[in-house]
């Protein structure tokens, strides 16, 4: 019996959790992602924050896949998908033929048509994103320090965050943590209390999934560390030095966005169905209607419950659509995915997290603790889960952000003139 060949593009948390499920099936699996490494993508504010570096988060696709040896990694971009042919049409490499085919290409920023806002307000989804941000908020914390107009010092001290679901708090609590305790210690003119953080919410309340209870304890909590919450204020403009929320001008040279998502082109690919973001409707069992040939998981795939519901674009949901995807195609049986939900977490700072699961309704250190316990233990690699608990422990004892370093360069528009001290 020929051994069929299985395509999986992306490997986040649904494409790598799929390869790994097929490591005892009797197929060719081909991985294929633009980069050469896995990314722990909930932790990545701390990347932008200077808690962690790019590789405490990150893990090389071939290393975690080294004792697979039904599994093959190819780096290259696709660009598009031959239905009829059963190829996927690689940037740079020849196309590669499927029997079956997972979409697990993940998100990118939406600003819900305004792209221009983007060059203004930067995501985070990539380890670039992440470090770019991070050399954002730090120049504007050294620029901060030797600036002598009161106004112009107010707003590169003004930080602003959009969007109140969970990588909203998380970023503007480790932003005020940052500005407020771990670095007004060096400076010799920015004190605690010098630095303005904003959280800014189109809807009437933050973690509009959590339950009402919830949310408002993440509010007074976030607010206790420094944090100003504008709710029920949608954003009309943003420029490189202010914004205007609720008819409001904010002067800022720092706005960072955590609002809201934009599947990948894998819809424009099949030519197929999607909804408002771009995520390709599927079936029951994952399947894109009229080819039962090709998956769809995580933030590629818009997945309705029984209950009329969603599924969130979260790693839960990811990770468990990728093995029952595996399990489908290694038993050549279809079934229904039925999603196993173990709750939602948002951490505001020290000591300050909520936790949603069930009935059980938590907020305070235990939800801060049973926080930091998942995100560890789901790290990849023991080496990062060593190295992100030590780094955790010692910001706990001293403070300290021991990843400040501003890469690339802090002046681009000075080219050559550029010298090292």
């Amino acid at each position: 019996m020929n051994r069929q060949s299985v395509v999986i593009v992306g490997a986040g948390f649904g494409g790598l959790s799929a390869a790994r499920a097929l490591a005892r099936a009797n197929v060719d699996v081909t991985l294929i992602d633009r980069r050469n490494h896995h990314l722990f993508q909930p932790l990545l504010y701390q990347v932008a924050t200077a808690g962690l570096s790019p590789a405490d988060i990150a893990a090389p696709i071939r290393s975690i896949l080294r004792g697979q040896k039904n599994v093959r990694v190819v780096l290259d971009t696709v660009i598009g998908i031959d239905r009829e042919g059963r190829r996927v049409i690689l940037d740079e490499g020849r196309p590669i033929a499927y029997d079956q085919l997972v979409l697990a290409t993940g998100a990118r920023h939406s600003y819900f048509g305004r792209d221009d806002w983007a060059r203004h307000a930067p995501g985070i989804k990539t380890i670039d994103d992440a470090t770019a941000v991070r050399r954002k908020v730090l120049l504007a914390l050294e620029r901060a320090e030797s600036e002598t107009d009161p106004d112009r010092r107010q707003a590169l001290l003004t930080f602003a965050v959009i969007g109140g679901g969970p990588t909203g708090v998380e970023m503007a609590g480790a932003i005020a943590e940052l500005a407020r305790r771990s670095v007004s210690r060096d400076f010799r003119s920015i004190t605690p209390h010098c630095s303005r953080v904003l959280l800014i919410e189109a809807g009437p309340r933050l973690l509009g999934a959590f339950p009402e209870r919830l949310a408002g304890k993440a509010r007074v909590a976030i607010e206790e560390i420094g944090v100003t919450v504008l709710a029920g204020k949608p954003v009309s403009t943003i420029t490189d030095h202010y914004l205007d929320v609720g008819g409001i001008r904010i002067h800022t040279d720092t706005v960072i966005w955590a609002a809201g998502v934009q599947a990948s082109p894998a819809a424009a690919w099949l030519d197929a169905l999607a909804d408002r973001a771009g995520r390709l409707v599927v079936r029951p069992d994952l399947t894109v209607p009229g080819y039962p040939e090709i998956f769809a998981i995580g933030d590629t795939a818009s997945f309705k419950k029984p209950d009329g519901h969603h599924l969130p674009g979260v790693a839960p949901v990811a990770k468990q659509q990728g093995k029952h995807v595996a399990r489908m195609i290694a038993s050549g049986r279809r079934m229904p995915f039925r999603y196993r939900d173990f709750g939602s977490l948002a951490t505001i700072g020290r000591h300050r997290a909520v936790i949603h699961y069930g009935h059980l309704k938590l907020s305070g250190t235990l939800a801060w603790l049973l926080w930091c316990t998942a995100h560890i233990f789901f790290l990849a690699g023991y080496r990062n889960r060593l190295i992100v608990g030590a780094n955790w422990l010692w910001n706990y004892l001293t403070f300290e952000r021991g990843a400040r370093l501003i890469t690339g360069d802090a002046n681009p528009t000075n080219g050559d003139k550029t010298w090292a001290a």
